[in-house]
């Protein structure tokens, strides 16, 4: 191996042109693939940028050309020479430098590399297991540097509208309290308070919340946060919010804001132009539209509610769901009828697995009669209600869940996005944006036999609704909102709650006692004595956003080194067992007393 010596890289692997043909130039990077064509050696030299093809030819210098010979795959090396024109027909359009090579006259070996545990210079299916554990290799492919380049080009769209907008950047603590209404905290032992612990912030909730009191008035942050739960593919144990905060302002200012924003990373990212106001709906016309409150825009599929239609039905599993308070709601899966049984048996075996007991489903013919099971039935005065409720024709797919409406509304919310990934309704390259409103401010956990906050237990009640605080807090709605985009929601956030005898009212609504206030959120309440002003704010999963505008399936593939589904590092092995002396400072074994005695 040999040293750069003097020579100092003049230009990157994609930026050299036509403009710089006879010009002498000094690049450096790795090879990607080596091409020994008649006596003359091609290098497709490579670096994050991008990649330019390097020529070595006996008649330029014999003595690199031999040492050329030996190069191998993701050895590093500098190179110089001179830019040229490549031969006519043998420029590549797909390439920024596909017009020009580089003759070189001088090379240097910085180092070799072994094999590596997989090709980097194609886009095959390597297993996420070996992915990780090589993760600096991974990340050297142009995809995955593409994403990470990406998400730099994403921060510092968003750092450089909120600067516009007159935010501060202001970072809050990594080592906090633990508090309760939320996931599981990570905790840190503190050595030196024995028996008591730091959590990592779930997010920065209560400190923005305080800055609000400081007169800070309009706070942003890129900020880590964590939490203790279990995984799935936009989830990770760490993770980056871009958490945003504003006094005096309603939600209109807030989703004025997050919609500027939008508008300013998908220009940058993407070129793309968006023009918002996004449209709004409420959590109620959510769920009765799409069953879930992250609905896909992107495409129809709707749910309609046939409930009242087939109430009296000669159908008698619809019948007695009904009589039970339960709902029927159906989907017009346009064109479909060309479904193959086992096509329907694969869906009814799909909704099962959220709970539905059955999949009822009914084939429009071409002279408009019923191909089904269960199309006896009805009669022809229901059949007609139904088909004019679903705007059903000739050729059209009809199908039915009936059960409680937590059932129906998820197994056909997952049937739907089923259904539009098999009928190619779901493009990476198109982006619909929704607003979902008004939110129960409370839900009913049975396990826990009391009401639990649905977003967080800081949240403003929506005024008209204040009055249902003590006596149906279930019906209460919240002064919060999520943002969506193609089914996935990227941001959400609410009107806090600025005043102290409010916050005592949500306190006592989720059965948190006085004295579990005093403990776990003194500092907060007597903060809203001291002249709190209105304010609200959200959070974005700058993850979850990244990995939509990359257009991949998973946020690990935007994080630079993310943990596995069992929150597990196979590059560093973490976590790891620690020395039995490192538990002991912590006071976190049985013979810490010991320690500490013999200390004394």
């Amino acid at each position: 191996m040999e040293s750069m010596g003097s020579l100092r890289r003049s230009h990157h692997c994609n930026i050299l042109n036509q403009s710089n043909i006879g010009e002498e130039v000094t690049l450096m990077g790795w090879v990607l693939r080596r091409r020994d064509h008649g006596g003359v050696i091609f290098i497709d030299l490579r670096d994050r940028r991008g990649i330019t093809q390097v020529v070595f030819n006996p008649e330029i210098n014999p003595e690199v050309h031999a040492k050329a010979h030996g190069l191998r795959s993701e050895w590093v090396l500098a190179v110089r020479g001179r830019v040229q024109a490549r031969p006519e027909g043998m420029a590549n359009p797909k390439l920024a430098t596909g017009a020009i090579e580089i003759m070189v006259g001088e090379l240097r070996i910085l180092n070799q590399s072994q094999t590596p545990p997989f090709p980097l210079d194609e886009d095959l299916e390597v297993s996420d297991s070996l992915r990780l554990k090589y993760r600096y290799l991974d990340l050297r492919r142009p995809a995955m540097a593409h994403n990470l380049i990406l998400r730099h080009t994403a921060c510092q769209a968003i750092r450089s509208y909120l600067n516009g907008e007159d935010f501060l950047e202001i970072e809050t603590p990594v080592l906090t309290r633990s508090t309760p209404e939320g996931a599981r905290d990570y905790l840190v032992p503190s050595r030196v308070n024995p028996g008591r612990f730091f959590a990592l912030p779930q997010s920065p909730q209560l400190f923005k919340q305080l800055l609000m009191v400081a007169g800070m008035d309009r706070y942003y942050q890129i900020v880590r946060c964590f939490r203790d739960e279990d995984l799935r593919a936009d989830r990770q144990p760490e993770f980056t919010q871009v958490d945003l905060e504003l006094s005096f302002v309603g939600e209109e200012e807030v989703m004025g804001v997050a919609e500027g924003m939008m508008k300013a990373l998908f220009q940058a990212t993407l070129g793309l132009e968006l023009a918002p106001p996004f449209p709004r709906m409420t959590y109620a016309e959510a769920l009765q539209r799409y069953g879930t409150d992250r609905p896909d825009t992107r495409f129809g599929l709707e749910l309609v509610d046939l409930t009242e239609t087939v109430r009296h039905c000669g159908l008698k599993v619809f019948r007695e769901v009904v009589e039970k308070g339960g709902m029927i709601k159906s989907i017009n899966a346009r064109g479909c009828a060309d479904f193959s049984r086992k096509d329907l048996d694969d869906l009814t075996a799909y909704v099962g697995q959220f709970g539905a007991k059955g999949l009822a489903w009914v084939k429009i013919k071409p002279d408009g009669d019923w191909q089904s099971p269960i199309a006896k039935f009805f009669t022809e005065e229901e059949k007609q209600a139904m088909v004019a409720a679903l705007k059903a024709e000739s050729g059209d797919l009809l199908f039915f869940v009936a059960d409680q409406p937590a059932i129906v509304h998820g197994a056909l919310a997952e049937l739907r996005l089923e259904l539009a990934r098999r009928l190619g309704l779901t493009a990476r390259d198109h982006f619909s944006f929704v607003w979902v409103t008004d939110f129960p401010l409370l839900e009913y956990d049975q396990e826990a036999k009391r009401h639990v906050a649905v977003h967080h237990p800081f949240t403003a009640p929506h005024e008209d609704d204040l009055a249902l605080l003590a006596s149906e807090p279930g019906k209460v709605r919240s002064r919060a909102y999520d943002l969506v985009l193609n089914g996935t929601e990227i941001g959400g956030g609410s009107i806090r709650i600025h005043r102290k005898d409010l916050q005592e009212r949500v306190f006592a609504a989720l059965g948190i006692t006085p004295e579990e206030v005093s403990d776990k959120f003194d500092f907060l309440v007597r903060a809203l004595e001291l002249g709190a002003p209105p304010h609200g704010g959200l959070a974005f999963g700058l993850d979850r956003l990244m990995m939509i505008i990359a257009g991949r399936d998973t946020i690990r593939d935007v994080i630079a080194f993310p943990k596995t589904q069992k929150a597990t590092c196979p590059l560093t092995e973490a976590p790891a067992p620690v020395a039995r002396r490192q538990l002991t400072e912590l006071y976190l074994r049985p013979d810490w007393q010991d320690a500490k005695q013999k200390k004394e």
